[in-house]
């Protein structure tokens, strides 16, 4: 399998930089992702549970960063297992190029291989799922490092009763289980958890992607 893509996260290259090290930024950004564990300053572990229809798996993972060159590139050594269901491993390169003072551009080129039960699903489904789920990942990391709009404050009128607090925003939830398997493959081999291996594995992207530090 290879993939390659980019995005405009609208933070400076540093701000990205330091959240890629930020475990718990991570974790919330990976579907799936229970935990996100850095085991030394190149290495770090993950554990992704995905849920399939009645079916639920959890799958581990681990990636070794190497060429680190702060705050501009990296490379990404890793692999991912979900026991009988398949496994996967490769390599990712991955670079942020300053787009001004409050954007960096984050452009990947992941190789991978995967087995198993996973690797019977063909090449076209597991790129697209792939795809889908790193789309996914992105959309969360970038809205953790989208400014919040600043409210201008009203103006004050003598004599004028003040105006009343806005109420609290409702929390909005924020889903857990990632990408819906059903929206992806045929219903004949839905079964088969093909995000839990790339999820485990989108580590490459997402696990140093995900896991710089």
């Amino acid at each position: 399998m290879e993939m390659t893509g980019e995005r405009l996260i609208p933070a400076p290259r540093e701000q990205v930089w330091a959240a890629l090290n930020d475990p718990e930024k991570l974790k919330a950004a990976i579907p799936g992702c229970e935990a996100v564990e850095k085991q030394s300053d190149t290495d770090m572990t993950a554990r992704v549970a995905i849920k399939i229809g009645p079916m639920a798996a959890r799958f581990t993972g681990k990636v070794k960063l190497e060429n680190l060159n702060p705050p501009e590139s990296y490379t990404i050594a890793g692999e991912g297992n979900g026991g009988a269901m398949g496994f996967a491993k490769g390599g990712a390169d991955v670079k942020l190029e300053s787009k001004g003072p409050s954007e960096t551009l984050l452009s990947y080129q992941v190789k991978a291989q995967v087995g198993g039960k996973m690797a019977q699903l063909g090449a076209r489904l597991i790129d697209a799922t792939a795809k889908q789920m790193a789309d996914q990942f992105f959309d969360r990391f970038a809205a953790q490092l989208t400014p919040a709009p600043v409210e201008a404050a009203p103006v004050a009128v003598e004599g004028a009763p003040a105006p009343a607090a806005a109420p609290a925003p409702a929390p909005v939830p924020v889903a857990t289980g990632g990408l819906s398997i059903f929206d992806l493959i045929p219903s004949e081999i839905a079964g088969i958890p093909i995000p839990g291996v790339i999820g485990s594995f989108l580590f490459l992207i997402i696990l140093y992607l995900l896991f710089l530090s």
